[in-house]
């Protein structure tokens, strides 16, 4: 069997009861065997897919292809056409919605409370703060390694 022939689709049995806009998360892992390359190239088709909900993050993982991607799904539309999407097939598909974020500013919104009251950290300052660069993230986004 080829890693393009099935989807194994993972979610939370209540994904079909969800009618009101709010964020998921999809985490994604390539079939075994799909090179780093590929396996970035095909999600990040994915989320430019317009007949799909608003990709408002995403990241590529470094160790195994694949990634994670929050959407933004306003309508039980988009909900069905993310479960019925076709850009994973053969990949670990696991699809979850989420509380607190029910909208992009919502999700922006949780990351400032989750630092701010679990860390006693600014998000907006922490935004301004300058670190280094590290490695190579195109190189890392081919090889799914840490450079």
């Amino acid at each position: 069997m080829t890693y393009h022939e099935q989807r194994i689709t993972v979610m939370n049995d209540q994904v079909m009861r969800i009618q009101k806009p709010r964020c998921f998360l999809l985490y994604a892992l390539a079939p075994t065997g799909m090179p780093a390359s590929e396996a970035n190239r095909i999600l990040n088709v994915f989320i430019g897919d317009t007949s799909l909900p608003l990709a408002i993050f995403h990241d590529h993982f470094i160790g195994q292809p694949g990634g994670l991607v929050i959407f933004y799904v306003e309508t039980t539309e988009e909900r069905d056409a993310l479960l019925a999407q076709k850009h994973l097939d053969g990949w670990h598909v696991e699809i979850q919605p989420l509380i607190f974020s029910h909208s992009p500013s919502a999700f922006d919104e949780q990351i400032a409370f989750t630092l701010r009251a679990y860390r006693g950290v600014d998000w907006e300052a922490l935004q301004r703060v300058k670190r280094p660069g590290y490695g190579n993230p195109n190189r890392e986004a081919e090889t799914a390694q840490d450079e």
